[in-house]
């Protein structure tokens, strides 16, 4: 019999999860699922506190039994690796993009059949698909959010923190089991099955030593010399974070750090004058920060970086008349679908074809982005649609 789901699913009692916090218990646990068709999967991590964000709990459900590892006590986690690896296995999760990346980021896990829930939600034309939300609407069942962004990282951890853990995690699979029959009833079910299998690759991003500001929204409206000082005052920031072990956000605020990067001030009155930091954080941080003011309104002209801006591919006139018919095309099968637009075919999807033209459906072929479901359930009257411009 399945573990019974209280209508709190944060009220989990200790009988009905176990709690694995040695090499030997992982093994066995292990051993256990290894044997099984699926489990469920989730994870708690403590980006809300730390510089370095790790992975702090995992969570399984299977059959008639939840467990909650830990990874911070366990030395080793290479046992996990052959069971998330095992094609066999189906292994459910809802948004699993952080999951992937932080199992593969910590503990080198590659992750292979994952079935998502919030993607099926997706394409069952559900809006809201969190899964507080979904379990609410599908069971009548309520996740309690208390403890979603307390610092997993604190050993021991209370009780009813792990309580909630093994709550979050125990009705994935039926959930998965009642969307994977709406899915096949609408013949959707291989959709669903590309794009899990697809986000299963999904890596942590390589920093390749690119300067910080390459992932900085609204860098790209600096010149040369304002650029190196938002480069130089973010480098500050990610030291001062990492020296204090506290996530960026944390130090100072991206806004903040905007402000005080347009100022561009050199002394300690006009870095207060900007309003940017509290008393506290000028009295914390201000001298070094306004050191890299100093260090970058020093370099020479010709060490400046300036931001890499790509000019779009110039278009054939027929281009844009051939995206428009597309979009067309496009947003009339979703009504019909009750389906987001951007599922059957996004915008950069719809420019890569109208750009490539395709004229038969092994034309297709050549849009490396384009999805095998895409290709066989569209291709045809894609193809139809643009025989049609002119």
């Amino acid at each position: 019999m399945p573990t019974r789901v209280k209508k709190n699913l944060a009220d989990s009692e200790p009988g009905t999860y176990g709690s694995i916090e040695t090499i030997h218990d992982l093994h066995e646990a292990v051993d256990i699922a290894l044997k099984e068709k699926e489990i469920a999967v989730d994870l708690e991590a403590d980006s809300m506190y730390h510089f370095q964000e790790r992975v702090c709990l995992i969570q399984m459900a299977f059959r008639d039994r939840i467990v909650i590892i830990d990874p911070l006590t366990i030395q080793d986690m290479s046992p996990m690796k052959a069971l998330f690896y095992d094609q066999k296995i189906k292994k459910v999760l809802h948004g699993a993009d952080y999951d992937v990346r932080s199992l593969y980021r910590d503990f080198d896990i590659d992750i292979r059949n994952l079935f998502d829930t919030q993607i099926t939600c997706r394409f069952l034309g559900i809006q809201e698909t969190g899964l507080d939300t979904v379990l609410k609407n599908r069971f009548n069942l309520q996740l309690n959010k208390k403890y979603r962004k307390k610092d997993w990282s604190k050993r021991p951890l209370p009780k009813n923190m792990v309580a909630y853990a093994a709550g979050d995690v125990s009705y994935l699979i039926p959930l998965a089991h009642q969307l994977e029959n709406e899915l096949s009833d609408l013949k959707r079910l291989s959709w669903v099955q590309e794009e899990s299998d697809l986000l299963s690759k999904v890596r942590p991003p390589n920093e390749n030593n690119e300067p910080l500001f390459m992932k900085f929204k609204g860098a790209g409206r600096f010149h040369p010399r304002g650029l190196a000082v938002l480069e130089a005052l973010l480098q500050s920031r990610r030291r001062i974070a990492e020296r204090k072990d506290r996530p960026l956000f944390k130090i100072i605020g991206n806004d903040a750090l905007l402000k005080i990067a347009k100022a561009r001030p050199v002394t300690l009155k006009r870095l207060e004058g900007t309003k940017a930091l509290s008393g506290k954080q000028m009295g914390m941080f201000g001298e070094e920060l306004i050191r890299s003011v100093k260090e970058a309104m020093a370099i020479p002209e010709d060490r400046l970086p300036e931001y890499p801006r790509k000019k779009p591919p110039r278009q054939k006139p027929k281009v844009p008349r051939r995206v428009q018919a597309i979009r067309t095309w496009r947003d009339t099968e979703a009504e019909k679908m009750d389906l987001d637009p951007a599922l059957i075919c996004n915008k950069a999807m719809m420019t890569a074809i109208a750009a490539r033209n395709p004229r038969r459906m092994s034309d297709f072929n050549d849009i490396p982005d384009m999805r095998n479901w895409q290709r066989e359930v569209f291709g045809k009257e894609i193809l139809s649609v643009l025989k049609k411009v002119r």
